[in-house]
């Protein structure tokens, strides 16, 4: 079994194997191109990361600068937006649902090095996978760490650093993040303090 097979089945295996040196060169090399590009150049920058993840959906904005490991295990849905300095480390599955906001200085972890540090010189990492819902924010300097999944329409608030999963439909922040209450329907701004006659 290749290391590349290894990190994929969530095996530990060694990062600085050729194979997957070159992939991550490919995936800087496109990143390179993609921070380089005038923001106005949306077309170009949008077909730049066509060719780096895996798929993504419709009405993608992904600010610069951005960098990933591999591309071509983050999976984005439709309306994704990305602040600047979002960092996703995809050496597993990093799957994002639809209407998803990242704020600034994001960041998602998939690897985790080896404990002993005789294997960790070696190389040795596992990486497990992200996955969050649809219509999640995550406000800005959060950091996601391996094997996490965050339910739908829930917040990070920011500065949190996300070590274990979030349900749904809730407000979660701190150092662990901890959900701090359930998002109810007194949250909707509807009409509030609109002016309405309603």
């Amino acid at each position: 079994m290749s290391e590349k097979d290894k990190m994929l089945n969530q095996e530990y295996y060694i990062s600085w194997d050729k194979e997957l040196v070159e992939e991550r060169e490919r995936a800087k090399d496109l990143l390179f191109e993609f921070n380089n590009f005038k923001p106005s150049k949306r077309y170009e920058r949008n077909q730049i990361i066509q060719k780096l993840f895996h798929s993504i959906g419709e009405n993608a904005w992904i600010e610069s600068p951005f960098n990933c490991d591999y591309g071509y295990n983050i999976t984005v849905g439709d309306n994704f937006y990305a602040n600047t300095n979002c960092t996703i480390l995809d050496c597993a599955k990093v799957t994002i649902g639809n209407n998803v906001l990242i704020g600034p200085n994001v960041s998602l972890y998939t690897p985790n090095h080896a404990v002993n540090a005789d294997e960790r010189k070696e190389g040795y990492e596992r990486s497990l996978p992200i996955n969050i819902g649809d219509n999640v924010w995550i406000s800005g300097s959060v950091t996601i760490v391996p094997g996490v999944t965050i339910g739908d329409n829930t917040i990070i608030g920011a500065g949190s650093v996300v070590t274990k999963d979030i349900p749904a439909n809730v407000i979660a922040a701190g150092v662990p993040c901890r959900v701090i209450r359930s998002i109810t329907d007194g949250d909707k701004i509807g009409l509030k303090g609109t002016g309405s006659n309603n």
